[in-house]
């Protein structure tokens, strides 16, 4: 029996592609938290300039998935969140590095990792939006969130 590398490859590709489609499936978010405490300003010494790490270190953390919220519908202490004017839709726990997906419907949503004192988010957008995120059929959108309520820049 003769094997025609030419329909080898074929199936080979065509089964490759459908996997890579199965991955790609649905929407939502998915990324990384990562926690960031103390002074994060360069330290100068002997040997040169140490660099601290921007990033953070990876940390597990519950992820509250709200309605999109504005500044304005919220109430905030300390750099974080006591309350806001509605509630999460949803939530998921990172894993132990950090990292998390959820699927979502399309739409804007507003993204906070739930902490001891209150919830917490630090970025948000020109129409006073509280971390922002707008999820689009078929899209899977990447959110890092550094959690760096309790570091000095």
């Amino acid at each position: 029996m003769k094997i025609n590398p030419l329909g080898v490859c074929v199936v080979l590709m065509a089964f490759l592609c459908s996997c890579t489609m199965l991955k790609q499936d649905g929407q939502g978010v998915k990324g990384q938290v990562t926690w960031l405490e103390g002074n994060q300003m360069p330290k100068v010494t002997e040997q040169a300039e140490q660099s601290v790490n921007p990033k953070g270190t990876p940390v597990k953390r519950v992820i509250l998935i709200y309605p999109l919220t504005k500044l304005q519908d919220s109430k905030m202490e300390n750099g974080l969140f006591q309350s806001l004017a509605t509630e999460p839709i949803t939530q998921v726990e990172t894993d132990d590095n950090g990292a998390f997906s959820i699927e979502l419907a399309p739409g804007s949503y507003s993204i906070f990792t739930k902490e001891n004192e209150g919830i917490f988010a630090n970025s948000f957008d020109a129409d006073g939006n509280i971390q922002p995120i707008t999820i689009k059929n078929g899209e899977w959108q990447v959110l890092d969130i550094v959690i760096n309520y309790r570091a000095t820049f």
